[in-house]
């Protein structure tokens, strides 16, 4: 199967450098490679023409298509014919060797996918389960391995908030288990939702949906967005296989009062995109959940180093939740 990648960047020339040179020790490589860049210098171009890649093409765009939602679309539009699956990277990854084996090979194997994510290893510690080891409380396990929770997630058992639906796939109430919760076990697992930043769809698939102009600028789970209305059209995976590492580039990040705001109001808006009609208790969950996740970012600022970050997040999610009782937002098409 023919596949094209497209990365969107903004203002992050290094860090560009080092995934398209992982890119480059693939063991199959993208027929075509396209860069939508957003900066508003010549850095990144200037990277770009000291170093060559195959396939690659490169756009400047300007600051009407500026924003991940944008230049996403913007980079499907310039998607070679022929093409049978587009994929996505963020542009501070770093991927494994066989990273786009591993991943297109999913289609293979799922002819009926419309959509495959990868996954990343560096951001949670697993270990193969020990049979006679004693399990904690905080211990979550899954095929044969374990991690711990989190101090989120215990305190969200206490009060019998955690979700009941496995890992990426869509909770009554939201708020549940992302892919962080899948393990490194080598296997695929049926998702309805994965990270934009690690994704790849069949080109057919942007035929009936593009990207919501609803997440514009940062665009804050634009990609929980996209793949539950996708999830509508077939099914989708995760290949624990393609793996990858997400190293999380401040710069280009928007300010923590606003990405409270975000996770907030856009968390209340993908939630109403995977369950239109919730019912009270769901409803009523989703809330507690909310100000619950509020109050513990409030107390990290004595708990945490970064005390003006976390009462910045915290002011922007309680704002964002007032906010939403007088003025929800319109679940686009």
């Amino acid at each position: 199967m023919t596949f094209s990648l497209i990365i969107c960047t903004y203002m992050r020339p290094k860090p560009l450098l080092k995934l398209l040179q992982s890119v480059q020790n693939q063991t199959l490589y993208p027929d075509e490679l396209l860069i939508i860049d957003g900066s508003t210098d010549n850095k990144t171009r200037e990277v770009l023409e000291k170093n060559h890649f195959k396939n690659l093409n490169y756009f400047l765009i300007d600051e009407t298509k500026r924003g991940l939602v944008k230049q996403r679309n913007y980079g499907i539009e310039k998607v070679a014919n022929g093409i049978d699956i587009i994929c996505f990277l963020d542009d501070d990854t770093i991927l494994t060797s066989t990273y786009f084996e591993s991943l297109i090979a999913t289609y293979s194997a799922y002819p009926q996918a419309v959509g495959v994510g990868g996954y990343i290893t560096n951001e949670v510690s697993w270990k193969k389960v020990n049979p006679e080891e004693t399990r904690f409380y905080d211990d979550y396990v899954k095929d044969a391995y374990v991690r711990k929770m989190g101090s989120r997630f215990v305190l969200r058992k206490r009060l019998g908030l955690l979700p009941k639906a496995q890992p990426c796939m869509i909770s009554e109430f939201s708020h549940g288990y992302s892919v962080s919760f899948l393990p490194p076990s080598g296997k695929i697992y049926e998702a309805q939702f994965f990270m934009g930043g690690v994704s790849s769809f069949k080109k057919e698939l942007f035929k009936k949906i593009k990207f919501s102009n609803y997440f514009v600028g940062y665009g804050l789970y634009e990609d929980a967005d996209f793949c539950l209305r996708a999830s509508k059209f077939g099914t989708m995976y995760v290949n624990t296989a393609a793996q990858l590492g997400h190293f999380h580039e401040p710069d280009g990040r928007p300010n923590k009062f606003n990405y409270g705001k975000m996770v907030v109001r856009n968390g209340w808006y993908v939630w109403r995109v995977g369950n239109p009609n919730p019912s009270l208790n769901a409803r009523i969950k989703w809330h507690l959940i909310t100000l619950l996740l509020t109050l513990i970012k409030f107390s990290n600022i004595f708990t945490s180093l970064k005390r003006k970050e976390a009462f910045t997040e915290a002011i922007g999610r309680s704002f964002a939740w007032w906010q939403l009782l007088i003025d929800k937002p319109k679940v686009l098409d």
